[in-house]
């Protein structure tokens, strides 16, 4: 039997497992397609202090290994329901396993909100995005795109606008539900441009510019346009950006647990800084909590915080 079940083999779930086996405990984690999350995707990560540059592949790996050579268990399989069990709790997976523990770390990530537009994952890492503080620095000096209305997508322009020559902000409605501050601040910008009542509706490659006969050098395998859509009257138009950030929200993953675990309206588990519940010994970590900052760095630190209070749970 373990001491601490994880679910959820992303950096939160691995850096937990790290923790829960240098503390001397048994760590279990069970995750239901593989390791590294959202951050394997990335094709360079720039912001985790210490690493000034590594594939989001190369770190999910070593955090893998890490936890790994320590001793923790990583059984590949979908965890869908928890039921408490006399002083255990037993996670019961897709394959109808079930695994005891006194304590459990629920680090199930969120998936970003897509567009759901033909190409989309296939050009996700060259040229769209779902994360500016992560991908912004890749193209300072080039025109891009940023699709939202919400204060992720008005932050992530701003950022964007003070090393990018232009920055189109696509928003379905004429108004913002993202801070009026961030928003006036925004239009005062002069490489900012408002593309309002207008939707993305097709991704672009370099290729497909060179067929249209765009007079412009572009890499054929990235994004070099989108078309948006106006609303209002159905017309098109082909902005030439070399970036798209998508921020239309993201989704939490957390549905099969809302009985063990107080959810808020939009579905994160509620819990503080000290990454407990209101369930004694289930405990959260990373993206799928109440928090206000999700970056690869925060999700290492609620990994580490989760561990040490489900360690000291179970004694």
């Amino acid at each position: 039997m373990s001491d601490v079940i994880i679910i959820g083999a992303g950096p939160a779930g691995l850096s937990a497992a790290i923790y829960v086996q240098r503390a001397g405990k048994q760590a279990l984690v069970l995750e239901a397609m593989t390791f590294g999350g959202q951050i394997v995707n990335t094709p360079e990560v720039e912001n985790y202090p210490g690493i000034k540059s590594i594939s989001g592949f190369d770190f999910a790996m070593a955090l893998y290994e890490q936890a790994t050579e320590l001793g923790a268990q990583v059984v590949f399989d979908k965890a869908v329901h928890i039921v408490k069990s006399d002083k255990l709790w037993r996670v019961v997976t897709a394959s109808e396993a079930s695994y005891e523990a006194p304590a459990v770390i629920l680090a199930t990530g969120a998936k970003n909100r897509k567009l759901g537009i033909e190409r989309e994952d296939a050009l996700t890492g060259f040229g769209v995005s779902y994360c500016a503080t992560c991908d912004g620095a890749f193209f300072k000096g080039k025109a891009v795109a940023v699709n939202g209305g919400g204060n992720t997508a008005l932050e992530d322009a701003m950022f964007l606008s003070n090393a990018c020559s232009k920055v189109y902000v696509v928003h379905r409605r004429e108004g913002f539900r993202g801070e009026p501050q961030t928003l006036e601040a925004l239009r005062a910008k002069e490489n900012v441009e408002f593309v309002l009542n207008a939707t993305v509706t097709r991704l672009l490659s370099g290729a497909d510019l060179a067929e249209v006969g765009s007079s412009g050098v572009h890499d054929p395998n990235r994004l070099a346009a989108i078309e948006v859509t106006d609303k209002m009257t159905g017309e098109d138009r082909i902005l030439e950006v070399e970036g798209l950030f998508i921020a239309i929200g993201q989704e939490p993953e957390n549905r099969d647990f809302a009985d063990v675990a107080e959810l808020d309206p939009a579905g994160y588990i509620v819990a503080g800084e000290d990454c407990m519940t209101n369930s004694p010994g289930i405990f959260v970590a990373g993206d799928c909590r109440t928090k206000q900052v999700r970056q690869l760095a925060t999700a290492a630190s609620d990994g580490a915080v989760a561990a040490l209070a489900a360690c000291a749970y179970v004694g």
